[in-house]
């Protein structure tokens, strides 16, 4: 196995993890991790506007890197390792 592919499976495993890990993180209606995290704060307080708007942030991120890993995989190597 050559060191480029070792390197792309690496950014793709932690891409997945990462993008699991953010999605669950967001709040939904009242339910989910964030809520469990931060359920005492107000959801109308700027800091948890703040704190969603870099989670989103964060987990386009990680989807993006996901894809990009995942695509370049499957053009590089089309019929598997």
């Amino acid at each position: 196995m050559s060191a480029w592919l070792v390197v792309m499976l690496v950014i793709w495993g932690i891409s997945a993890i990462g993008l699991i890990v953010f999605v669950l993180l967001h709040s939904g209606k009242g339910t989910g991790l964030s809520e469990m995290l931060g359920g005492a704060v107000s959801p109308t307080s700027v800091g948890t506007e703040i704190v969603e708007k870099n989670l989103g942030r964060i987990t386009i991120i990680f989807a993006a890197a996901f894809m990009i890993s995942l695509l370049i995989l499957a053009f590089v190597y089309p019929t598997g390792v």
